[in-house]
Order: C-alpha cells, then sequence, then structure tokens
C-alpha cells in the first residue's frame, strides 16, 4: 500500500524539495516521518515548506554576504610560514592547509582548512599563491612566504 508524502528535503534517486511523491506506507511511517524528511500531503504541511524555504533563503543570502566580505578582506593578506630547512632550501617535512589555517588565525582570520586549496604540499622555500574557497562561491587568493627559521 502506497502513501503520498510531500518532501521537506531533497532526498536522492526519490525526489526534490516540495515534491509529492508516492511511497510505501512503511517507508514513510519509520523513515521519512520520524526524521522529518517528509510530511503527509495537507494545506498546513504547504506553510512549512514555504516558510522553511524563505527561512533558508534568508540564511543562504547572509552566509553569501559574509563570504563575499571575508573574501574581499582575505585579496591582499600574506601570510609568512617560518619553518626548518635541509640545505637552504628544501623543508625537513611540508607546509599544508593546517599551517596556512595557523597563520591566517594568529591574523584574526577564522578560515576552514578544507577551504584552502594548494596543488600538492610546499616543500620548497618560495612564495606561493594560495586559493581560498569560502561558502557560496566566494574565492580569495593570498600569498604564502615561507622562510627559513
Amino acid at each position: 500500500m502506497a502513501i503520498e508524502v510531500m518532501l521537506m528535503q531533497t532526498i536522492p534517486d526519490l525526489g526534490t524539495e516540495g515534491a509529492v511523491v508516492s511511497v510505501a506506507n512503511g517507508y514513510a511511517r519509520n523513515y521519512l516521518l520520524p526524521r522529518r524528511l517528509a510530511e503527509l500531503v495537507t494545506p498546513a504541511a504547504h506553510r512549512r515548506l514555504e516558510k522553511l524555504q524563505s527561512e533558508r533563503e534568508e540564511a543562504d543570502k547572509a552566509l553569501a554576504a559574509e563570504s563575499a566580505a571575508l573574501a574581499q578582506r582575505l585579496a591582499g593578506v600574506s601570510v609568512t610560514l617560518a619553518v626548518k630547512t635541509t640545505d637552504g632550501e628544501h623543508l625537513y617535512g611540508s607546509v599544508g592547509a593546517p599551517e596556512i589555517v595557523a597563520a591566517l588565525a594568529a591574523q584574526g582570520f577564522a578560515v576552514d582548512k578544507q577551504a584552502v586549496e594548494i596543488a600538492e604540499p610546499i616543500k620548497e622555500l618560495g612564495v606561493y599563491e594560495v586559493k581560498i574557497s569560502l561558502a557560496a562561491g566566494s574565492e580569495a587568493t593570498i600569498k604564502a612566504w615561507v622562510v627559513e627559521e
């Protein structure tokens, strides 16, 4: 026996948010409804979905504005990373995203390490351009100066 429910979130292989789908009674009763992934098709459910969508849009707009502002502040930033070297050129280890995030945090920028994009770990002294990908498609490029300690 099937039951029609309105999806409150997009569920892969089932449907998008707001879609009315027909699912097995047990699937709806035991999985979708308790997790609030879907609701029975009623006028009240339509109102809740519209309210939920408007709240998400406002949150997305605020996140995009915040990300754009952070990207603008990061645009001219450079960080200096003092590391130990073997022969004056090659590093003992390597400089990766965690070190860059720590250097940015020391300057007052809160960036997640997954946002730091470097092609490969830095293993030599020099100046490197590091791309920072923020939420909502905002990006910034910073300079990382790797110097001998």
